[in-house]
């Protein structure tokens, strides 16, 4: 496993994190104790960076986490979770309220219970889930969280971008106001290598890179029936509803002529192009069994794709939003 700083924090990360939300729940029925299972194979496999939320299964993801650190006797273990706002915006508000979404009593309330459900004495990073473009003009949510860092409830703030908005975050990262920032960053969504990226570096904001495959497309296993076999109801069920399937499939048949033979999967290329960022420093797939652990981290082995190929993959960036 190769390692990252993340950011100004003095930090060494893994460069692949674990992505928590499938073990909350919301992407099909899972076993908790195989989770616990899974998370440790990661640990001894390297990776020491996991983020989760209080959104993803309504603080499962967090308990089942909680229960992992507590067996785990190897080194530090990053933890970053996040707060979802009072009200959650709509998708295609553009001006978006934000003063008043993170009130201290409402932080308050989230930090402390995410302490419980991890079972730890202090939050490694905290995250507001859903930022928004002016959030770094109205900093009533920061008062707090600074308040907190000083009673020793949380160590360091971030943020998560909303869904294929990177450049909301482009103010706050030019202004340095919090250690990280979260963003959708894979083949199809690569808006934000460029100004966010930019803005990160200048103040050394760790960048985290969520969903580097696509909520699975970008795996490469997909076929016609695929979207039948999903559980209904589940995350994945919903997001590629209508004829949304039947376009990532169109898409994912053109990405795979194109890095035809230059890798052993699409999910190679898909992991080794976001691994290509040097402003990256942990991407964060989501993993519910040793097997996908496995395949993940073998890919952190210090080699980036080609930048003739990278050029060549600007032509699949895919702008959309599947998850409304």
């Amino acid at each position: 496993m190769k390692f990252r700083e993340f950011g100004r924090t003095g930090w060494q990360v893994s460069e692949i994190g674990f992505g928590g939300w499938q073990i909350g729940g919301a992407w099909g029925e899972v076993d908790d104790d195989e989770s616990v299972s899974t998370l440790l194979h990661a640990f001894g496999k390297g990776i020491n960076f996991v983020d989760t939320a209080q959104l993803y299964g309504a603080g499962h993801s967090e308990s089942v986490i909680g229960r992992a650190l507590k067996q785990w006797r190897g080194g530090k273990i990053y933890v970053a979770t996040k707060a979802q706002p009072t009200v959650w915006p709509e998708a295609t508000d553009d001006s978006p309220n934000f003063r008043g979404r993170f009130p201290s009593w409402h932080l308050r309330k989230n930090v402390e219970d995410s302490l419980k459900r991890l079972d730890v004495e202090r939050l490694d990073l905290f995250q507001l889930h859903c930022w928004g473009p002016t959030g770094h003009l109205e900093l009533d949510w920061l008062e707090t969280l600074n308040e907190l860092r000083c009673e020793g409830k949380i160590d360091q703030i971030g943020i998560s971008l909303r869904d294929c908005r990177p450049d909301e975050g482009v103010n706050l990262a030019r202004l340095g106001l919090v250690a990280s920032e979260q963003v959708i960053f894979n083949i199809f969504e690569q808006e934000p290598r460029r100004d966010l990226f930019a803005a990160a570096k200048t103040s050394e904001t760790a960048i985290i890179a969520r969903v580097p495959l696509d909520s699975g497309s970008l795996v490469g296993h997909w076929k016609q029936n695929s979207y039948q076999e999903w559980e209904k109801g589940s995350q994945q069920h919903q997001m590629f509803h209508g004829d949304r399937f039947e376009k990532t499939l169109t898409r994912l048949a053109a990405l795979k002529d194109e890095v035809d033979g230059q890798y052993k999967t699409l999910a190679e290329t898909a992991m080794r192009y976001v691994l290509s960022y040097d402003a990256v420093s942990v991407l964060i797939p989501g993993m519910k069994t040793k097997e996908e652990v496995d395949m993940n981290v073998v890919y952190s082995d210090g080699e980036i794709l080609p930048h003739a190929l990278i050029e060549r993959l600007e032509k699949h960036a895919w702008k959309r939003n599947f998850y409304i």
